[in-house]
């Protein structure tokens, strides 16, 4: 793994830093092959019993995507990418736990959500601010992954809204287990439980819930076909081109 993903591996337990601070944790090309990498290597190892992701620098989970990467790339290929390794991580067999100290934003929150527990920092806020920021739109099984977690309300305000969920609310609608100033006190009790835990009911308890959730967030079919319009549109366009310059977009 690069200095940007640092893995720490412990009897039961792997644990991955996003460590780039200066840019807020925000997840690079690289980054998401090096995670997908670590997943394909978790799905066959029995002796992990959890995966533990968290952000370096004490003021971001991860804050979206880094935009850049977008510029030569098919967007919606990329978007689709990105969403492959969402369903892998959503479906290893190891309990995954997002532990979140920051802004948990955009590509941030998508990994988040996909994880199966979420702790927080009281300071720490969720949301997908990309309607006043990029011009873009998330893939649908995305949106309903955020609404099996938040709830409709909160995740119609994330992207209706723009605005960001602060951790007691988040808590409040059942999205987080925990608030707390330790997130390492908090993660070596969680940890020890599922070190204790029968494998079989955790794995078997994931299964189950994995083939619920792609029963009620499976994307309708026509969900490719509108994410290119909105990548390949004016919108986005600007949005790049702004957040790249640093100003504000100009919408139509």
């Amino acid at each position: 793994m690069s200095d940007e993903l640092l893995v720490r591996r412990t009897p039961g337990v792997v644990e991955v830093t996003f460590n780039r601070p200066e840019r807020r944790n925000a997840f690079t090309r690289a980054m998401y092959a090096e995670l997908r990498e670590l997943c394909d290597e978790l799905r066959a190892d029995a002796d992990v019993r959890a995966l533990v992701l968290r952000g370096a620098g004490g003021k971001a989970f991860a804050a979206g995507n880094e935009i850049s990467d977008f510029v030569d790339a098919d967007a919606v290929a990329y978007e689709g990418w990105i969403r492959e390794l969402l369903e892998e991580l959503f479906a290893l067999p190891q309990v995954t736990v997002a532990a979140v100290d920051g802004v948990c934003v955009g590509g941030g929150l998508a990994v988040a959500s996909h994880c199966d527990l979420r702790l927080a920092t009281p300071g720490s806020r969720f949301g997908y601010p990309i309607a006043r920021t990029l011009g873009n739109a998330l893939s649908a099984s995305i949106v309903y992954r955020t609404a099996a977690v938040f709830g409709e309300a909160l995740t119609r305000e994330m992207l209706l809204a723009s605005r960001l969920v602060d951790a007691d609310r988040a808590y409040a609608v059942g999205a987080l287990l925990a608030v707390v100033d330790d997130l390492d006190a908090e993660l070596a009790v969680l940890l020890d439980g599922i070190r204790a835990a029968s494998g079989v009911t955790l794995r078997t308890t994931k299964a189950q819930l994995l083939s619920r959730a792609r029963v009620a967030e499976a994307a309708p079919r026509d969900d490719e076909a509108m994410l290119r319009d909105v990548y390949t549109g004016p919108d986005f366009a600007e949005g790049v081109r702004a957040f790249l310059s640093k100003e504000k977009p100009a919408f139509r």
